[in-house]
């Protein structure tokens, strides 16, 4: 697998996507009786990803992932042609409603939150966030003056700006004291590098250790970066989040599912029902297509 690590690396991919993309190669191959790629085509890969939605009845978007990765490794690992005309049983998509809570529920299960967990659930609720993106955010990603947040090479590849309400400010502000504090005593101790992507670090070489490009929610803890050997301070994990939340829901005894990504259900139901138009609402949210966004008309009946 060394091989396909450093292709993905080369192509500047995500580190998650490089463990994903491993693990289901590591599949395919096993599935296939740890046959040789170079030995498998289409019949193999149209029986795996056939296994996958028939027998592990994965979502869509798995079994998309999976097919991705097995191309990547055909395509750019081993440089041969492969036709893309793959008839595997396809993973039907599910059209569950999402769960939804209301306003008072919200600010209900965010009030049993405390410290960076309730920061996080605010933003989450407030300016309709992922939970990836929400732990990612960098300290200059925050615009006070224009009330607006700036999400960075979200899924979909994209960047846009989202709402900052301003009842967000202050503990922001607050975050932001705590990350310079922490930041200083790192540097202070020899450290105080944070990740960069590989475009980034080379346009700005000291950015990596720069306050404004620290993560606004960083770890307790220094870990060593799995690719480069450096010991950084990376940032929190959504675990963290996903915990809390479920601690929240249990204390203020609300009976609907609730999950941080209902945070960003709610805040999306919520604009449609003060007559956000569905466009925009798209562009907050970072939707690729209206369709996905329209989803919240159906929760609104």
């Amino acid at each position: 697998m060394d091989q396909v690590r450093e292709t993905l690396r080369f192509y500047h991919y995500a580190y998650n996507t490089e463990r994903s993309y491993v693990d289901w190669i590591l599949r395919f191959i096993r599935f296939n009786g740890k046959k040789h790629p170079n030995e498998m085509g289409k019949l193999e890969i149209e029986r795996f990803l056939s296994h996958l939605a028939v027998n592990r009845n994965v979502a869509a978007s798995t079994q998309n992932q999976a097919f991705n990765a097995i191309m990547f490794l055909y395509k750019k690992v081993l440089g041969m042609e492969m036709d893309l005309d793959i008839r595997a049983k396809r993973s039907s998509k599910r059209k569950n409603l999402p769960t939804v809570l209301s306003e008072d529920e919200a600010l209900l299960l965010i009030s049993n939150m405390k410290g960076t967990a309730k920061v996080l659930a605010g933003l989450m609720y407030g300016s309709g966030l992922r939970s990836l993106e929400v732990v990612r955010l960098r300290i200059h990603d925050i615009d006070f003056e224009n009330k607006q947040i700036y999400v960075r090479n979200p899924k979909g590849g994209k960047d846009r700006t989202t709402l900052f309400p301003e009842v967000l400010h202050l503990p922001i502000r607050r975050q932001i004291e705590k990350v310079k504090t922490l930041h200083e005593k790192d540097l202070s101790e020899g450290y105080g590098e944070v990740y960069l992507p590989t475009a980034l670090k080379r346009k700005y070489s000291k950015a990596n250790v720069a306050l404004g490009w620290q993560y606004l929610f960083p770890s307790k803890v220094l870990s060593t970066d799995p690719r480069s050997g450096k010991i950084m301070r990376h940032h929190i994990y959504k675990t963290v989040l996903q915990k809390a939340v479920g601690i929240a829901r249990n204390k203020a005894n609300i009976v609907k599912r609730a999950t941080p990504h209902t945070l960003r259900h709610s805040f999306a139901t919520k604009l449609l029902e003060d007559g956000k138009n569905i466009r925009v609402l798209q562009a907050l949210l970072g939707h690729k297509d209206v369709t996905t966004t329209e989803i919240y008309t159906h929760v609104m009946r």
